[in-house]
């Protein structure tokens, strides 16, 4: 009987990240799986960056306003927070360290705001969050268009409709 040949690049492509995730939830809560978000970090992962560790945690409000307070002097929850070590910039010989906090309650809560599914929301916002952990901003105009056009084609490579679509109108 043959073995089934496996794709080397996709071999390659799930070495290049080293995912960990933790649900601090403390309700029952809908979640993406595993291999969604290891397909959307890898989906937002740009060449310079060889290899990534990144964490991913999902919290509820109480913790995600915590948070948002403490490292952004913020005092409510907000959909994700991201912590780079090296704030994007890559040191020779070393993967992208990171960490995704990700508020489960505001994040179904803006989903069902924005008419989108929570799949499609968690999506955006993995993307998200991985472009910041490289270096990617939106404090600025120019650097916003860069980073959401960015966003945009990532997405439709997923198979997502564009998150910026009802702005744009």
């Amino acid at each position: 009987m043959k073995k089934a040949k496996r794709n080397s690049f996709l071999q390659r492509l799930a070495a290049r990240l080293d995912l960990t995730l933790e649900d601090r939830l403390e309700s029952e809560q809908p979640l993406p799986d595993g291999k969604q978000w290891r397909r959307w970090c890898q989906a937002a992962l740009q060449r310079q960056h060889r290899q990534a560790q990144v964490s991913l945690l999902v919290v509820d409000e109480a913790e995600g306003r915590q948070l948002n307070h403490d490292y952004r002097g913020k005092d409510y929850a907000t959909n994700v927070l991201s912590f780079a070590l090296n704030e994007g910039d890559t040191v020779a010989g070393m993967p992208l360290f990171g960490d995704l906090v990700f508020c489960a309650p505001v994040v179904a809560r803006e989903a069902a705001e924005q008419g989108k599914t929570l799949d499609a929301h968690y999506a955006h916002l993995t993307v998200h969050g991985m472009l910041h952990l490289q270096g990617f901003d939106h404090e600025q105009d120019d650097e916003a268009n860069i980073m959401e056009a960015l966003e945009t084609a990532i997405l439709a490579k997923l198979g997502y409709d564009d998150p910026y679509a009802a702005e744009k109108t």
